[in-house]
C-alpha cells in the first residue's frame, strides 16, 4: 500500500494503556491509517484530552461504540476493552467484513468451558470463536496468516510461552515441573484507580498477587499443552514490581537428560527462534533486563543449567505494554495483511 492507499483501522477502547500504545505504534506504521478511536465512557472527548502529550500528531475525536459505523469505515478493528465486551462485539464485526484483533481473553481459549470457568459470562458466540486463532506469531504465524480473528495473548503468557516452548516442543523438560516466577510493572493493571497501586501502597516493595488462581495460568497450561502434545500443568506465581512497564518470566524446570549444558540449549533456542526477528537469544553468561525491552516489541531469553540440581533455568524479558499487548497485535496484523511481520515495530529502546 502506497501512501494513498492505506489500510482504514479502528480501535475500540481506545482510553487504556493498551489503547494508547496501539494509537502511538500505528502513528509510525507506514500502511495504516487510524480513522476511529471508541469508547463510551470517553465518547465525545478529543484523545489529546486523555492524553495531552499526542496532542500535536493525534487529532481524533472517541466516539461512541457503533458497530455500524465502525464496520462502515474500518477493514480491521483492534478489540481493546475489559474482558466480556469482545464477544459481545466481534461476531457482528465479522458479518460485515472486518478482520477483528481482540486484546482480551475472550477468544484466547480453545475450549470455551475454561474461559467460562476462569472469566464467567453467559456466551452465544460458538460459531465466532471457532474461527478464533491464538496470535502468538513465533509459535502460530502460519495460522494467524489465514486468520479473520485473533485472540492475542496475555502479556505473562507471551513472556513465559516464548522462554517454555522449545523445551516442551522438543521434550527436554519434564512437563509439569515447569515453574514460572513473573514480575510486572504496575501498567499491567490498567488506568483504573486501584489502592494496591497508589504510590505509597507500591513502591519500594514487591507482592505476589494472584497466587495460585492467577487468570493467565489456564492459557499458559492450554499452549503448553500443545506443544508438549498432552496435558501439563504449571505453577505460575504473577508479582508486582514497583515500575511502571517491563515484565521479568523465570523459569525453573527439570532436564530430562541431565547431561545437557547450556550452550547445547542455546544453540536449541537460536535454531527455534531462526525466523523469529523480534525474539533475541542472549549469548551465554547474559542475563536479560526489563529494561532493554522496555519500549520495543522485542523479548530477550537467557538459558542457564544447573547441573546440582538438573534444572534449566530461563530468563524472559518483555515490555508488557508492547510485545506483551499492543506491538504483539500490531505483529499478527501484518502477518494477516501479508505485509513483512516488523513493519512498524520498534526494535530498539531508549537507554538508560
Amino acid at each position: 500500500m502506497g501512501d494513498l492507499e492505506r489500510l482504514p483501522v479502528g480501535i475500540v477502547g481506545a482510553s487504556g494503556y493498551g489503547g494508547v500504545q496501539l494509537v502511538r505504534l500505528l502513528m509510525d506504521h507506514p500502511s495504516v491509517e487510524v480513522v476511529y478511536l471508541g469508547g463510551d465512557s470517553s465518547a465525545g472527548k478529543q484523545f489529546s484530552d486523555l492524553y495531552p502529550h499526542l496532542g500535536h500528531c493525534v487529532n481524533l475525536t472517541i466516539e461512541p461504540i457503533d458497530l455500524d459505523l465502525i464496520a462502515s469505515r474500518c477493514q480491521v478493528v483492534f478489540l481493546s476493552l475489559p474482558n466480556g465486551l469482545a464477544y459481545q462485539m466481534a461476531p457482528t464485526l465479522l458479518s460485515k467484513g472486518c478482520k477483528v484483533i481482540d486484546l482480551s481473553a475472550d477468544y484466547r481459549f480453545w475450549n470455551p468451558e475454561t474461559y467460562k470457568a476462569w472469566y464467567g459470562g453467559e456466551r452465544n458466540d460458538p460459531e465466532t470463536a471457532a474461527l478464533a486463532v491464538y496470535g502468538l506469531p513465533e509459535l502460530y504465524r502460519d495460522r494467524i496468516k489465514e486468520a479473520q480473528l485473533i485472540g492475542c495473548p496475555g502479556c505473562y503468557v507471551t513472556t513465559s510461552l516464548l522462554g517454555l516452548a522449545p523445551l516442551l516442543k522438543q521434550g527436554l523438560i519434564v512437563p509439569d515441573t515447569a515453574i514460572i516466577d513473573g514480575k510486572s510493572g504496575a501498567s499491567g493493571a490498567g488506568r483504573t484507580a486501584k489502592t494496591n497501586l497508589l504510590l505509597a501502597e507500591a513502591d519500594n516493595s514487591i507482592s505476589p498477587y494472584g497466587v495460585t488462581r492467577h487468570r493467565h495460568t489456564p492459557e499458559i497450561e492450554q499452549i503448553c499443552s500443545d506443544l508438549a502434545g498432552h496435558e501439563v500443568t504449571v505453577q505460575f506465581t504473577p508479582h508486582l514490581v514497583p515500575m511502571v512497564r517491563g515484565l521479568l518470566a523465570t523459569i525453573y524446570a527439570t532436564l530430562r537428560d541431565p547431561g545437557l549444558v547450556r550452550e547445547d540449549l542455546v544453540t536449541i533456542y537460536t535454531a527455534f527462534y531462526r525466523s523469529s526477528p523480534f525474539v533475541r537469544i542472549l549469548p551465554s553468561g547474559t542475563y536479560p533486563q526489563t529494561k532493554w525491552a522496555c519500549g520495543t516489541n522485542l523479548c530477550f531469553i537467557s538459558i542457564e543449567v544447573d547441573p546440582r540440581t538438573g534444572r534449566v533455568i530461563v530468563m524472559s524479558a518483555t515490555d508488557n505494554l508492547i510485545k506483551g499487548q499492543a506491538g504483539q497485535a500490531i505483529q499478527c496484523l501484518n502477518l494477516m495483511m501479508g505485509w513483512q511481520e516488523t513493519l512498524g515495530l520498534p526494535v530498539v529502546s531508549f537507554y538508560p
